[in-house]
């Protein structure tokens, strides 16, 4: 974890993160107490909705808890580092409340792609417009 981080996950979560799978095949990697609120968002989700279970099923049914060790580092499980295809080098992005964890040759190829696409957010469906993870 960079080392401007590491203080701030320190004072919010003792140190705690949960890591969870990503539809884009990466890690999401939250600190603990960011996870719970995200976790009560899914599942207060409609259970009945297919896309709704699919996205709790992925996403709550993968996390897994994770600890900051003292010099910022963490372990990513075997089950999780292989769903995200991490090999040697991995690429950590912040993302607000989360971060995402890439392997760095999956990460260049797909920001490569976003890059070049003309999609835009209007695309998302209509359930998740009111989502915010």
């Amino acid at each position: 974890m960079p080392t401007r981080y590491r203080e701030s996950i320190q004072e919010r979560a003792q140190n705690k993160l949960v890591a969870t799978v990503d539809r884009d095949q990466c890690l999401l990697i939250y600190p603990l107490p960011d996870w719970e609120q995200t976790e009560l968002k899914l599942m207060s989700l409609p259970s009945l909705h297919p896309q709704a279970r699919w996205l709790q099923r992925l996403m709550v049914g993968h996390a897994t808890d994770l600890e900051l060790d003292g010099h910022g580092r963490f372990l990513v499980p075997p089950e999780l580092r292989e769903i995200a295809g991490l090999q040697r080098l991995a690429m950590l992005i912040g993302q607000g409340s989360r971060f995402e964890l890439w392997d760095e040759a999956r990460w260049n190829g797909q920001r490569d792609l976003w890059l070049k696409s003309e999609a835009g957010a209007t695309d998302l469906p209509s359930l998740l417009d009111s989502l915010s993870l």
